[in-house]
């Protein structure tokens, strides 16, 4: 089954409080926290995403899905840990070693939280296959992170194959979420792949009815 996580990233300012609880009515199964430092991504919207995050766990029981795009990543699985987020994801490239990438994902395990790994457009896939028997999802930037409303990379495809084949091969239960330049268009393509987690923004924040989008998105 197909699930949709919503990035609350392009939501208007002063807006939010009618878009989580419209989100919620259409059925969004996350909330996609885009955290940025303003250093291993250009933008910084860690304060804000903070914020939005918080105001959402206090209105909403729909579970956090939160995207670290940081250079220091213990220090913000500490401050987002404080939110009780579904899984808190990581970036591979933000890691200096594989040392790295094992503690932080024994860190978060230990503090009862889903763990997942995300990697760059430019990543190759085969660097997080030893991880993913440890991890619950893994997530494919289907764009450059940083950035809202890219285009969709479409040899990102591929990559999403690859994993799936993996994941079979190693017999896991895991997920595999994509995000970057996810609509209606290019769902249809990740999903057939592989994809059971999709990411999406601008599609569904834009759009009159959420609803309609997300449904659409979880077709299939």
């Amino acid at each position: 089954m197909v699930e949709v996580s919503t990035s609350i990233l392009s939501i208007k300012e002063g807006e939010e409080a009618n878009a989580f609880l419209a989100l919620e009515v259409a059925k969004t199964d996350y909330f996609h926290i885009d955290v940025m430092d303003g250093k291993f991504v250009e933008k910084d919207t860690y304060e804000k995403m903070f914020q939005n995050a918080s105001y959402i766990k206090r209105i909403s029981n729909l579970p956090l899905d939160v995207h670290l795009m940081v250079e220091d990543i213990k220090e913000a699985i500490d401050d987002f840990l404080a939110l009780e987020p579904n899984i808190i994801t990581f970036h591979l490239e933000a890691c200096k070693d594989k040392e790295e990438v094992w503690k932080m994902i024994q860190y978060i395990k230990d503090n009862g939280c889903k763990v997942g790994i995300s990697v760059k457009p430019n990543t190759r896939i085969e660097e997080v296959y030893e991880f993913l028997p440890y991890i619950h999802m893994c997530l494919i930037m289907t764009v450059e992170p940083g950035k809202g409303g890219q285009t969709f990379l479409t040899d990102m495809v591929h990559k999403i194959e690859k994993l799936k084949k993996q994941v079979e091969e190693q017999k896991l239960e895991l997920d595999i979420e994509v995000d970057g330049g996810i609509n209606l268009k290019t769902a249809p393509a990740v999903k057939k792949a592989g994809a059971n987690v999709l990411v999406a923004g601008t599609a569904i924040v834009l759009a009159k009815d959420f609803k309609v989008i997300i449904d659409e998105l979880k077709e299939g």
